[in-house]
């Protein structure tokens, strides 16, 4: 199909060309705006993307999503690229701990077809991990959390963790299900993260709707949908797509005025600034929004991914999450990468929360999970690691501590025609795919005054015609 032709109507600039910005320029796009869409890197995806390394090509880190990720889901349809994910018909975790003495056990979080909560207790009373007390203490903070309002700005006063210890919750019971959960969504231990943001995670994902958790994933790499596909549907639509081009300067007026590094100057009706916080607080003007100094006080939480190439199969699950380990999730990439090396496999490892990790060098984290790998997987203390990499997103996400709410500002600005998009926004959402896809709707539909309710809104993520 031919690329649309740009349209001779309102003007808009999109900063930054991660999934908000995608879904935003999209929408204005669509809403018959002339739309150009910046963005600093040789690539679009934002935190999201791939990359070559030799023959392989590499995620930066491993994103999934989940079946109530209907924003997300609603773009990768738009996208069309439905084909290039996989969602699992039923939530199935293998969870594989090990002991101090190497003995292994295996479990699973698995959910049956009954109605919530019944849909996790088959699982839960055969959970290994847990003793049967412990068990009943899970389901005791389980029916608590389904109680909370998530309305009640109250929650994001406290932390998840000293909420779950007046649930009767212990060190089993937050090793082996909370922060097995919630390290991994939320970038932070249940005592560093906000009861509200935890709330809002565990009620949507394990406790609105028994398909609700079932875990999704890109079936090649990140790359070939949030770039190679995105930006033919962002063409298609009649954006104008530079990548290596950043905006250095913002100045207000009837006609916005968008200066980029290279001197170009780009004038539009509409400016949304989708990138990061940092990006978005240097180039806001002042007075844009209340409080405009707390965009400062945001802190950031790290990622750390470990990626190990064997010469042989180790693995035979697409993923699992490890307990009494330093390793947290495990996946196989072998063939999302195109590792070319017969029988050999590629593993990635996924350690959220790792601030005390982040900067360390290469040589010592090989020596740190290299020989916690052999303890999970027994079969790769006889196996030759063939190459052995880390990836860092040191600001992977915002930090979703107690008092979180209050830092992240709305998609409307005090400036017309000014908007902000990005998962750090006010989406009520931790920073994930779906929190950054739901920003650029907002973005969009405060933009576009008659656009109605959000897609997502409607939870079937359908994209808006």
């Amino acid at each position: 199909m031919a690329a649309r032709p740009r349209p001779a109507g309102p003007t808009a600039v999109v900063i930054g060309g991660g999934l908000a910005g995608i879904t935003a320029a999209l929408r204005l796009a669509e809403a018959d705006h002339r739309v150009t869409l910046l963005e600093t890197r040789p690539r679009l995806g934002g935190l999201a993307f791939s990359f070559q390394r030799g023959e392989l090509t590499v995620d930066n880190g491993q994103h999934v999503f989940l079946r109530c990720c209907t924003a997300y889901r609603g773009l990768i349809d738009r996208l069309g690229a439905g084909r290039l994910v996989d969602l699992q018909p039923r939530l199935d975790v293998p969870v594989l701990g090990v002991a101090a003495d190497g003995r292994r056990t295996l479990g699973r979080l698995r959910r049956a077809g009954l109605p919530v909560p019944l849909h996790l207790a088959g699982s839960l009373a055969t959970y290994p991990h847990l003793k049967p007390l412990d068990r009943l203490r899970v389901v005791r903070a389980a029916l608590a959390l389904k109680a909370l309002d998530l309305a009640d700005p109250r929650l994001d006063e406290i932390s998840f963790g000293d909420w779950l210890r007046k649930q009767g919750q212990n060190r089993a019971t937050l090793a082996a299900m909370w922060d097995l959960v919630g390290v991994a969504t939320l970038n932070a231990t249940a005592d560093q993260t906000s009861l509200a943001l935890a709330a809002m995670v565990f009620k949507t994902g394990l406790l609105s709707d028994p398909g609700a958790s079932d875990i999704g994933m890109a079936n090649v790499p990140l790359g070939a949908i949030h770039h190679d596909a995105a930006r033919v549907e962002l063409e298609r639509a009649g954006v104008r797509v530079l990548l290596r081009a950043r905006a250095v300067e913002l100045k207000p007026a009837a006609q916005h005025a968008v200066r980029l590094e290279s001197g170009e100057l780009l004038t539009a009706d509409t400016v949304v600034l989708a990138g990061a916080q940092d990006s978005a607080a240097a180039l806001l003007p002042p007075g844009a929004i209340e409080r405009q100094e707390r965009l400062g006080e945001f802190g950031t939480a790290p990622i750390l991914n470990v990626h190990v190439v064997y010469d042989r199969k180790l693995l035979r699950r697409p993923f699992f999450a490890a307990l009494g380990s330093p390793v947290q999730w495990v996946f196989d990439r072998t063939a999302h990468s195109g590792l070319a090396v017969p029988g050999a496999q590629y593993l990635a490892l996924s350690q959220s929360a790792v601030q005390d990790e982040i900067d360390l060098p290469v040589a010592e984290l090989r020596r740190r999970y290299l020989p916690e790998l052999e303890r999970l997987l027994p079969a790769a203390r006889e196996a030759e690691v063939l190459d052995f990499f880390v990836t860092r997103e040191r600001t992977a996400t915002f930090d979703p501590a107690p008092g979180t709410a209050a830092l992240r500002p709305q998609a409307r600005t005090d400036i017309p025609g000014l908007l902000l998009a990005g998962s750090w926004t006010a989406t009520g959402w931790p920073a994930t795919m779906e929190s950054a896809v739901r920003s650029g709707h907002a973005a969009a539909d405060a933009a576009l005054p008659n656009s109605g309710r959000l897609p997502v809104d409607r939870g079937d993520g359908r994209w808006p015609r």
